[in-house]
């Protein structure tokens, strides 16, 4: 298995899904099929339960839901790029750029500093032009993996 944070294969860049959940869902089928994740349905649960803490949209079209789950078995992040954005509770407006960040249960605060990164990179406009310009997600995820190392 891969020990990247993100492959090319955990990339979607023409995610078309009604809401969040659907979005959620669509990026942890990646991370089933990549290894992952063990229980599609526990992870998706264990996200939702996450959201319904706090919402994970950001200002300028992101979103970022992520949880520790028993059912990953690699830190891991997906990333899917809305055309349509997909509302993730953020006060401006639907996410167009989505992270699905998958940290096992027992992991330590990996998780957290791969947030911090993410958060730090997403303020930059130079980062969200790149991914919502990018047109092969083998470029997406090593652009992503060079900027978001924990």
């Amino acid at each position: 298995m891969n020990n990247e944070l993100i492959t090319a294969d955990l990339v979607d860049l023409d995610l078309r899904v009604p809401d969040r959940h659907a979005a959620v869902r669509d990026l942890a089928e990646r991370l089933v099929a990549a290894g992952r994740v063990t229980d599609l349905e526990r992870f998706v649960a264990d996200v939702a339960e996450r959201e319904k803490q706090m919402a994970t949209g950001m200002r300028g079209g992101i979103g970022i839901p992520h949880c520790r789950s028993a059912a990953v078995t690699a830190p891991t992040l997906a990333f899917g790029r809305c055309p349509e954005g997909v509302d993730f509770g953020a006060e401006d407006g639907p996410a167009r750029l989505v992270f699905l960040i998958a940290a096992p249960e027992g992991g330590d605060s990996e998780h957290m500093s791969v947030l911090a990164a993410l958060a730090r990179r997403l303020v930059r406009a130079e980062f969200t032009r790149t991914l919502l310009e990018a047109t092969d997600p083998s470029e997406v995820a090593e652009y992503v993996h060079q900027e978001v190392r924990p």
